[in-house]
């Protein structure tokens, strides 16, 4: 009864600290204060995980495999602005 008390406080606490940075984003866009291009960076992973999971067969490998994918295009986007910074 506690666990599931618990696990339902913490599933609306996720859902609204996501409505908050939206609706924090659209703010922020609205006002100016970032770039589309922020915001279209931000989007990659949640997009790549739409397409893994419609062509994967489960959603946990999508999960996976888009945290590998995330975590190679960081690397390679830190690696590039490192030979970017080294060059200017």
């Amino acid at each position: 009864m506690i666990l599931n008390l618990a696990l339902y406080t913490v599933l609306a606490l996720i859902g609204i600290s996501i409505l908050v940075m939206i609706t924090s984003g659209v703010r922020s866009l609205m006002f100016g204060k970032i770039k589309l291009i922020s915001i279209a960076f931000m989007a990659v992973p949640v997009v790549l995980f739409l397409i893994l999971g419609l062509a994967m067969p489960t959603w946990a490998d999508a999960g996976i495999m888009t945290i590998v994918i995330s975590l190679a295009l960081t690397m390679v986007a830190l690696l590039v602005s490192g030979v970017k910074n080294l060059i200017s």
